[in-house]
């Protein structure tokens, strides 16, 4: 299947980009494996004909958006994403009206709708940044509290209010089992995504988008760690890292939609060119600048 795959991809001039909580095997035949903020940039430099996005629908939305020329392809339609599913459009800019002058800072696990009603996109790697670059001290962040109130905590200067959405995931992780392998592996470092409870972050040696997460643990003096984030990261840790061990913060860091996408289904799609992402000219007009603006703010 992997040749098959390899084949098809170079007959029809196409790219896989994977996120890191795809299955191992998905990672393994991706051109490029990378957090949200590095699949974006990939997205609007590729000069491939096809991007086949091995993620979930706003991960695929966002290519899209950034080569609106090119055929995008996802290989699950149906890989979804309730963090980004708890916003729309009318809502938010119903909250936005409500609180008078505010920016929107919407983070990039959001569908195309809400980034199109947007002042200017985050990632994880960046939000920090992105919420002290833009000139308003009012800023609403929307969708994911636990990351608006990690950028909140760091950013003391504005006023920031935040949408009640969280990942299942990250929503997860709790203190009690954090310390209990804390207590079972003493020198094990903590590694904390911030869309982790702020309880959570609070205990962590380090706080970092998944890329950051995987550069600490390869480069931090020490043989144990503990995640705190998706499962998936796991393949690139023991790769980049080897010889260290690595203890999941909870057995339930598990995305459901994330592993939706198999080999077979990035098969087909590549087959038949089936499953094309299709947005709307003006949503993908109005959404493209505050992406863009974004990708001009650097990581944290």
């Amino acid at each position: 299947m992997k040749d098959e795959i390899l084949g098809l991809k170079k007959e029809k001039k196409a790219v896989i980009l994977a996120h890191y909580y795809q299955d191992g095997a998905i990672q393994d035949v991706a051109d490029f494996v990378g957090d949200s903020l590095a699949l974006a940039r990939t997205a609007a430099d590729t000069d491939a004909d096809i991007i086949v996005f091995c993620g979930v629908r706003f991960m695929a939305e966002t290519a899209k958006i950034l080569s609106p020329e090119k055929k995008v392809l996802l290989p699950v339609m149906d890989a979804g994403c309730p963090l980004a599913d708890t916003a729309t459009a009318q809502d938010v800019v119903k909250m936005r009206d409500s609180l008078g002058s505010v920016a929107v800072v919407s983070y990039v696990n959001t569908n195309a709708d809400v980034k199109a009603v947007s002042d200017i996109c985050c990632t994880s790697a960046n939000a920090v940044n992105v919420v002290k670059s833009i000139d308003s001290d009012r800023v609403l962040f929307v969708p994911d509290r636990n990351l608006g109130a990690y950028v909140k905590s760091i950013v003391k200067n504005k006023d920031i209010f935040l949408w009640d959405g969280y990942c299942p995931v990250h929503e997860s992780f709790g203190v009690e089992e954090i310390e209990i392998l804390r207590k079972n592996h003493p020198g094990a470092r903590l590694a904390v995504h911030p869309e982790s409870p702020m309880r959570v972050i609070e205990l962590a040696d380090f706080v970092g988008s998944t890329s950051g997460i995987i550069q600490y643990c390869e480069n931090e003096d020490a043989d144990e760690f503990i995640i705190a984030t998706e499962e998936g990261i796991l393949h690139e840790l023991r790769k980049r890292a080897k010889g260290k061990r690595f203890y999941l913060a909870s057995p339930a860091a598990v995305c459901r939609d994330m592993k939706k996408v198999t080999m077979e289904s990035l098969l087909d799609v590549l087959k038949n060119e089936s499953n094309e992402i299709l947005l709307p000219s003006e949503t993908i007009e109005k959404a493209r600048l505050p992406i863009t603006r974004m990708l001009q703010i650097k990581r944290g």
